[in-house]
């Protein structure tokens, strides 16, 4: 196992701690000197926050042990690739890299509908390498939504049943 995909597999335990909680599972985690600084998992639903990304949550803890908003030296590893606000967010804390899982053709903002993290007229663009464990990282999003299909199903179905009980 190389240096990425060490890394990456610590972001897919982050995302693995999302999906116990019935989040969409998407881990990251930063780097900084060969250290992590920064760990996050998506939290939207049990925060009620529409901004605890993975990104977002590591950002913040990275800044905090850092001392500074500035992420100048720092790589981030994310099983998902980043929508528009993440994105957004890394261009400012100046990430100097960004190793994604897999890429993300309704949402991605680092390549798929857009690349927001090379926009030549920003201040700061960001490196990006994607595919990294790109099968775990596709995995276990897929598992999550076939799961997630599944449950809306099964509560339709009840309810139909219930309607049709109280019919008779």
């Amino acid at each position: 196992m190389n240096r990425e995909e060490k890394y990456m597999s610590l972001a897919l335990a982050q995302a693995r701690r999302a999906y116990k909680l019935n989040e969409v599972p998407i881990g990251c985690i930063i780097v900084y000197k060969d250290e992590i600084i920064g760990r996050g998992y998506n939290r939207r639903v049990t925060d009620k926050n529409t901004l605890s990304h993975a990104e977002l949550n590591a950002i913040k803890k990275a800044s905090k042990k850092l001392g500074d908003w500035r992420l100048d030296d720092c790589e981030m590893y994310v099983t998902l690739e980043p929508c528009q606000m993440c994105s957004g967010a890394i261009v400012q804390s100046r990430i100097k890299k960004v190793y994604i899982g897999c890429m993300n053709p309704k949402a991605g903002c680092a390549g798929s509908i857009m690349n927001l993290l090379n926009v030549p007229e920003f201040n700061h663009q960001t490196d990006i390498e994607a595919g990294v464990l790109e099968d775990k990282c596709s995995e276990i999003i897929k598992r999550y939504f076939k799961e997630l299909r599944g449950l809306k199903k099964l509560q339709k179905a009840e309810k139909f049943s219930n309607c049709l009980e109280k019919e008779i």
